[in-house]
């Protein structure tokens, strides 16, 4: 009888000690990681999703580049919109743009959720990124942060027949429609702005910060992480 006590209490201190090493592991590959020891789990009725650098789409990005793969992003929006549990979707965007149809193909995707979205443009939202902004339900833009209307480029790329110009004019007509479709800026005001030649040196287009973005009907309204959640919840209890 002693014996099998013994056994059970050293299968407990065993137990413990496992416990102890697992915890001292976890916080060790947090910190290297992500230089913390600990990470708060976020509530589990709003999913986040964080699309940074470019956009990769059918090819694969440089290997020094940070890429958003769209392949990783879709397989989230379905979960979130079949998951009971999940009421609404946070968007935090920093992107300097990249695949125009991958771009565009979420953009798709997060306009016809139906759960309330909100998006937060962060440091950029370049490019492809600005459909992406205006594809939720309400957006935000922090001060300091910028957004590039350009038309659609590729580099190295030599138009030399009607039919690749007339395909890059479908392509641009499809971003056009979208942005349209989901803010509140004119086309008139929209083709101007992607038209520019006074904005950026060598390139056609213009560059917006923070306010530009809201007064040009672009953007919902200047806010930070907080007003962006704030909101999310207003939409998900209305």
């Amino acid at each position: 009888m002693q014996n099998d006590e013994k056994r059970i209490i050293n299968q407990d201190e065993k137990n413990e000690d496992i416990k102890i090493i697992n915890e001292r592991n976890h916080k060790l590959n947090n910190v290297k990681e992500l230089g913390n020891q600990e990470i708060p789990m976020p509530p589990e009725d709003i999913h986040f999703i964080s699309i940074i650098g470019e956009i990769e789409g059918h090819i694969v990005a440089q290997p020094q580049k940070k890429a958003t793969k769209y392949e990783h992003i879709i397989p989230q929006l379905l979960a979130a919109e079949r998951d009971p549990k999940i009421k609404g979707l946070l968007i935090l965007i920093n992107t300097v743009g990249g695949d125009v149809e991958a771009g565009l193909a979420l953009s798709e995707m997060i306009n016809s959720m139906s759960k309330p979205k909100v998006s937060l443009i962060l440091g950029g939202g370049h490019s492809i990124g600005v459909p992406l902004a205006t594809s939720s339900d309400y957006s935000y833009i922090v001060p300091t942060a910028t957004m590039t209307l350009h038309p659609i480029r590729m580099t190295g790329l030599v138009i030399g027949v009607p039919q690749t110009f007339r395909y890059f004019q479908k392509m641009q007509q499809r971003i056009l429609d979208f942005i349209l479709r989901t803010s509140d800026i004119s086309r008139e005001y929209l083709k101007q702005l992607m038209y520019e030649t006074d904005e950026i040196a060598n390139d056609v287009g213009t560059i917006l910060i923070g306010q530009e973005a809201v007064e040009c009907g672009l953007i919902d309204e200047v806010g930070g992480l907080d007003k962006a959640i704030a909101k999310l919840y207003e939409l998900m209890e209305s």
